[in-house]
């Protein structure tokens, strides 16, 4: 264990016995873990960044609506609201991939790698 993390844990356990850690706000409640696995990798921490100030770039709001509708279109039982889903997923995702073209990053592999692992889900259903 490095000296830093003797530190940390001497000021935690320290922090515990005057009581500073008792009636946290979220106590006993399990961690909301916020599911990044939509945003490319090389992405997330400026992505966390930019959200946790209250801004996402129009980019990556289109991005999470293109999620949400993978996600309806998936457990959409209607043949015909399908369809419709569909439609709008395929026009978000033109407009996202002219977005990312404009700002030079159409060629970013790990976008590549995202764009692969949507036509796949696509072309399986």
């Amino acid at each position: 264990m490095s000296i830093f993390s003797r530190i940390a844990e001497q000021k935690i356990a320290e922090a515990i016995e005057r009581g500073e850690l008792d009636h946290l706000p979220g106590a006993g409640k399990p961690l909301v873990i916020e599911d990044l696995s939509h945003i490319p990798e090389d992405l997330r921490a400026s992505y966390k960044i930019l959200k946790n100030s209250g801004y996402l770039p129009p980019e990556l709001e289109l991005q999470q609506e293109c999620v949400s509708l993978e996600q309806m279109i998936q457990s959409c039982q209607a043949a015909e609201d399908k369809e419709q889903m569909i439609e709008k997923l395929t026009e978000k995702q033109i407009k996202l991939r002219i977005m990312f073209e404009k700002r030079g990053i159409s060629h970013n592999p790990s976008l590549q790698a995202y764009e692969e692992k949507i036509r796949s889900k696509l072309v399986d259903e």
